[in-house]
This record gives structure tokens, C-alpha cells and sequence, in this order.
């Protein structure tokens, strides 16, 4: 039997076409290099989403395309086309019938003229008087009738889009078919409003009056979201009128729909879609300029498109707490956009929810955030940016005189005691066993075990503390610092996870934060530097590991101006007050004391941070470095390897 045989290789014929959208990862390390140049995290996310990634389309291009859209229907014309249409027609209807009698000389003419002649000047008026009249000229009897049939046409096609067919059939049958429906809908919308079950009330209504529906709707909800926004439209375009063109076109619509019953249905049925759906702006008010008059079919049409625009701009501006990409009504967006600009959603939408499945991206309180796996990835980045000699340089670990079983293999191993919690070294054991009982059977006694020895490496316990002051947003150094403090917090965590890193913000008050607070921190616009709060915090992380080396390390633009009174109250002055460097210069003796090695990390050249810091380095026995911003990581990540090394070898 012949055997298939296959062979498999990459693709080569064109985009791969079980690629996903976009590169996940690539998406991750665009909303890292943002954060890492100083960027809001929350900002990032927001970018990422709306400019796309890797030049994609994304939210801010969708949008654009909609406001250009609504400033297109804003221009589409004048919306009073209704009524200037009914005067225009009424003003040909009578030219039409003077004409007419005055060709005749009879009594009732003159009659007839002066009838004409006292006619009120609302065109609305005039239609309702002239609806008894007797008109001598066919022509002014058709033109007259024109006035109501087509605007009645015009609002329930507007209302219904099915209705184009049955409202083109003089038959009267047709016009009772459309009265029926619109019973038949009443009745299913009150029952609905009553909370009742319709679902087998929707199927017998699609079934009697279905082809007035082209849309198909397929519950009753679908049926009442494509008729309300088509009414809010119709409310809207009375409401943007001017009252005197309100009352107009009020009168002629309930002329136009006062044949059977049609008015009183229509009335209802705008007042059930309301209750049902209140939130579409019903009595909103736009404004809609242009040189020709707009229909009622026409108006309402461009108020409802502007509708549509205006709630898909609100769900594009993601602004509102905890919006995500599920938010935005993809059908919607191919209804009113187009099907490519849907595509550009649903790809986004997939890319948000691949950066969650994958564990990228969390949910906060507040709305997306990078999740531990992301930051990993962010501080590796920063490690790499700052310091990329640490990826293959030496580990910086310290020989103790004991032994443990988290240390570092040192290639050595001895006999087994009773107590070892080291590894058993396998190859050297078997060995044993094997010259033991001189080729034969292998047999294990306690003897042959041998254990891999170790040598256990110093731990050290690091408070880095980082100035969130607004001047460091003000002189671009807050980039540098949290790429600085997230370089650090990596290095730490896969280098040397046996140290107790902690990054200490302050501002006029100190605070410990996360690598993921870190990343997410924004600027406290809050005047005040209380590196003495910070340094209290920094104690405290030290002595809660005392047998670690303790460190130390300030990065600041500013010399002191804030600290804390006895009932823990931010005390905020520049020029510094003598209680304030007199607290911090406190802190600073307790942790000279404690043993601290305190270096501090001068950005800037303010000559009252250079004698203060000078003073404390020569207090504390410490080290000043006056690094250039894109130099601070570099700083900081070797004073922390030097620091750990220098401690050890006193």
C-alpha cells in the first residue's frame, strides 16, 4: 500500500492566513515603550486602542470618519422642507383654481374667489379650511391633494421602510392593511411594556405583517430599537423647528394621518417606543444647514443618521469608567460606517480580549492594566535600555561561610549527613553505588548518597526612593525615573530574587508602591518634596529585614520642602523651612546609624539640592552621582550591584 507522505514548511503564499489580527506582543511592548518614556500607563492603553497598533487603524480613525460624516449631514440642508414643500404646493394648487374661476361668471365663482381670498396665511390653516372645499380646476384639486398624501407617505416610510409598496396603492384595502399593522403593533408593544411574554405574539405579527419589515428583526427588542430611532428622529426634526414651523407641521401631519384612524395609532405608538427606549435624545435639537429644503422623509433621515453618529461617537470616546472595546455595537458601526470600519472593531475588540486570554492585561477598578506578565516583560525592557551589560555579566552573589540549598551550585558535592536539604547529585551517587559492588547489580546504601553543595548568597534589603513631584514631569525627567525604578524591580526579581526591593514615591507624602503601581502612577500635581516621609518608609522596609544588607538609594530634582507633623500632616513651604531639613536630616541619622549604606541620585543643578545632598552624603557617610537623565538607570542599577558587593567585603 503507498503511503501518503507529507512535508511541512512556513507559508509562502502571501500573509499567513492563520495569523492572528495583530502581534500581541508587539501591541505589549508599544504600551511599554510609551510608559517607559514617561507615558500614563492608563494613556498607553488608551493610545494603543485608539491610534492601533503597529500603524493599524484604531478608535481616534473611526472617529474621525464619523464626525466627518456628521458634519456632512449637519450641511445636507434645511430641515422646514416639509413645510415649505406644502406652502409651495398650496400656492400652485390656488394659482391653479384662480385661473380656473376666473374663467366663469357665475355667482358661485365670485364666491369661491372670496373664499380664497380671506384664507388665513398659515399654510397649515389654509389646508385645514380648504378641507370641505368644492375645487372647479382638477389640476388644483390633485396639487391640493398632494400636499397630504405626500407628506402622510413621507412619515410612515419614514417609520417604516417596508411601507414604500403599500403606501404607492390607491387600493383602499392597502391603507386598511396599513392601519391594521399598526393596531396589530400597539397592541405588542403594550404587552411588552406590561412585561408580559411575547415571543409568540412577535412570531404571529412578523407572520401577518413581516414584508413591512424589511430588516427582519428577530425579537421584539430588534423591532423596537429600528422603529425608535427612526421616532426620536421624527421627534428630533419637530423639536429643531421653530415653534411657528412646529405648529405648521403639526397641523399638516395630523391632516395627512387623519384617514382611518392613522393619527391616533401613529401618536400611540411614538409614546410607546418612548417609554421603551428613553435614552435616544427624543427631544434633543440640531441644528441642519443647507440651501435646499429638506423633505420630512429627507430631514428626519439626516437627524436620524446624526443620531446614529452621535451615540457611536460616545461609545468611540471610551471615556466613561471601565469602558472596553465590547462596548461598541459592531452592527452599528457596519450600519453607519461600513463593513471595512466593522472589521477594524472586531479586530481591535479580538485584540483586547487575546491580551487578557494571554494574561497581559488585567481589569482594575478603574479599567485596563498591565497584569505581572506584562510588567515582567516592561522591566525586562527597561533592564535591557539602561543596563544591557547585566544580561551576561556576573551575577554579583557573595561567599558566605554556610552552605544552603537556594544558593549557587559551586560544582562540588560531599558525603550526605543526616539534616542536608541540598540536592542529591545523582551521577556522583550512582558512581558510588556502582564501584561499590564492582560492576554487578547496582544497590543503593546511605553511604554512596553524595549531596550538591551550595554556597548561599548575601541578601540585601533595598528602599529606592523616587521624586513624583510635578517638576520632574516639568523637566522631563519622569520617563527616566520609572524606567530607572522598573530596571531595578526586574533586575531584583530574576537576578537577585533573594534581596527585598522596595520603591518608595513621594511627593508632599510618601508611599510604597508595586512594580504595578509604579507603572501606573501619574504625576501629583500637589506642590511638595517630603523626602523625609520617604526616608521613614525606607527604615521601615529595612529593619523588617535585618538581616540584610540594607540600601538606600534617593533620586530627586528638589532639596526638601515638605514633612510630617506629630499627627501625620504634610507641612509644605519653600524656601524649606529649618523643621523640615531638620526632620529629614533626622531620618537620614537613623539610617546612618542602622547601618545604611545612602546614596542619592541628584537630578538637575538647583544650588540648594547640592548643598543639601552634599551635607548628607558627608553626614551619612554616602555618595552623591549628578547623572544626565538618560543616564539615571544605568547609575542607580550599578550603584545597587556595587553597594551589595562593597557591604559584603567590609
Amino acid at each position: 500500500m503507498k503511503s501518503n507522505r507529507f512535508r511541512y514548511g512556513a507559508w509562502r503564499g502571501g500573509p499567513d492566513p492563520l495569523a492572528p489580527p495583530y502581534d500581541v506582543r508587539a501591541a505589549v511592548d508599544q504600551v511599554g515603550g510609551e510608559v517607559l518614556a514617561g507615558g500614563s500607563l492608563r494613556e498607553a492603553l488608551r493610545n494603543l486602542l485608539r491610534r492601533g497598533p503597529d500603524g493599524g487603524r484604531g478608535l481616534d480613525d473611526l472617529a474621525a470618519r464619523a464626525r466627518r460624516m456628521r458634519r456632512e449631514a449637519m450641511r445636507r440642508g434645511n430641515l422646514d422642507g416639509a413645510v415649505t414643500r406644502a406652502q409651495a404646493l398650496l400656492d400652485q394648487a390656488l394659482a391653479a383654481e384662480r385661473e380656473e374661476l376666473g374663467r366663469r361668471t357665475d355667482d358661485a365663482a365670485r364666491f369661491s374667489e372670496a373664499r380664497l381670498d380671506s384664507l388665513p396665511r398659515s399654510t397649515a390653516r389654509a389646508v385645514e379650511e380648504l378641507a370641505d372645499y368644492e375645487w372647479a380646476s382638477d389640476e388644483a384639486r390633485r396639487t391640493y391633494q398632494q400636499i397630504l398624501d405626500g407628506l402622510r407617505d413621507e412619515v410612515l416610510e419614514q417609520r417604516f421602510a417596508g411601507l414604500r409598496e403599500a403606501l404607492g396603492n390607491p387600493d383602499p384595502a392597502a391603507q386598511r392593511r396599513v392601519a391594521e399593522m399598526l393596531a396589530d403593533l400597539n397592541a405588542l408593544l403594550d404587552r411588552h411594556t406590561r412585561g408580559e411574554d411575547t415571543t409568540d405574539a412577535f412570531k404571529e405579527f412578523m407572520r401577518r405583517h413581516g414584508d413591512f419589515f424589511p430588516e427582519k428583526p428577530g425579537s421584539v427588542d430588534e423591532l423596537i430599537d429600528a422603529l425608535a430611532r427612526r421616532a426620536a428622529a421624527g421627534e428630533r426634526l419637530m423639536r429643531s423647528l421653530s415653534p411657528q414651523q412646529q405648529e405648521e407641521l403639526s397641523r399638516l401631519m395630523a391632516q395627512a394621518l387623519g384617514n382611518a384612524g392613522l393619527a391616533d395609532q401613529m401618536a400611540r405608538l411614538t409614546a410607546n417606543l418612548r417609554t421603551l427606549r428613553p435614552d435616544l435624545g427624543w427631544d434633543r435639537r440640531t441644528q441642519v444647514r443647507g440651501e435646499r429644503g429638506l423633505g420630512y422623509g429627507e430631514a428626519a433621515g439626516a437627524l436620524a443618521e446624526i443620531g446614529d453618529l452621535d451615540e457611536l461617537l460616545d461609545q468611540l470616546g471610551q471615556e466613561h469608567p471601565g469602558a472596553t472595546l465590547d462596548d461598541i455595537d459592531v452592527e452599528s458601526v457596519e450600519r453607519v460606517l461600513g463593513r471595512d470600519a466593522a472589521g477594524d472593531v472586531r479586530r481591535l475588540q479580538e485584540l483586547e480580549r487575546e491580551l487578557r486570554r494571554q494574561g497581559w492585561l488585567g481589569r482594575g477598578a478603574e479599567g485596563l492594566t498591565l497584569s505581572p506578565k506584562a510588567l515582567r516583560r516592561l522591566g525586562g525592557t527597561a533592564l535591557r535600555r539602561v543596563f544591557a551589560s547585566l544580561e551576561t555579566g556576573r551575577r554579583g552573589q557573595h561567599d558566605l561561610r554556610d552552605a544552603g540549598a537556594a544558593g549557587e551550585i559551586t560544582g562540588a558535592s560531599r558525603p550526605w549527613e543526616y539534616g542536608d536539604e541540598q540536592p542529591i547529585d545523582v551521577v556522583r551517587t550512582v558512581a558510588n553505588a556502582v564501584r561499590r559492588g564492582g560492576g554487578g547489580r547496582v544497590s543503593l546504601q546511605v553511604d554512596d548518597f553524595e549531596v550538591v553543595e551550595t554556597e548561599r548568597r548575601a541578601s540585601a534589603a533595598v528602599a529606592l526612593c523616587v521624586d513624583l513631584s510635578y517638576s520632574m514631569v516639568a523637566e522631563d525627567r519622569w520617563g527616566p525615573m520609572k524606567q530607572t525604578a522598573l530596571a531595578l524591580s526586574h533586575l531584583v526579581a530574576t537576578k537577585f530574587p533573594q534581596d527585598a526591593l522596595q520603591i518608595v514615591g513621594f511627593g508632599r507624602y510618601a508611599m510604597r508602591l508595586t512594580a504595578e503601581e509604579l507603572a501606573a502612577v501619574e504625576p501629583d500635581y500637589v506642590q511638595g518634596t517630603n523626602l523625609q516621609h520617604a526616608l521613614q518608609l525606607a527604615g521601615r522596609h529595612l529593619r523588617k529585614h535585618s538581616g540584610s544588607e540594607p540600601v538606600v538609594m534617593v533620586v530627586t530634582d528638589g532639596e526638601p520642602t515638605a514633612h510630617l507633623e506629630e499627627g501625620g500632616e504634610a507641612v509644605f513651604f519653600w524656601p524649606p523651612l529649618a523643621e523640615t531639613v531638620q526632620a529629614t536630616v533626622a531620618e537620614v541619622d537613623a539610617l546612618t546609624r542602622y547601618g545604611a549604606t545612602l546614596n542619592l541620585f541628584m537630578l538637575g543643578e538647583d544650588a540648594g539640592l547640592r548643598r543639601f545632598v552634599d551635607a548628607v552624603a558627608r553626614r551619612s557617610g554616602g555618595r552623591v552621582f549628578t547623572p544626565d537623565t538618560e543616564d539615571l538607570g544605568r547609575y542607580v542599577v550599578s550603584d545597587y550591584i556595587r553597594a551589595r558587593r562593597g557591604r559584603v567585603a567590609r
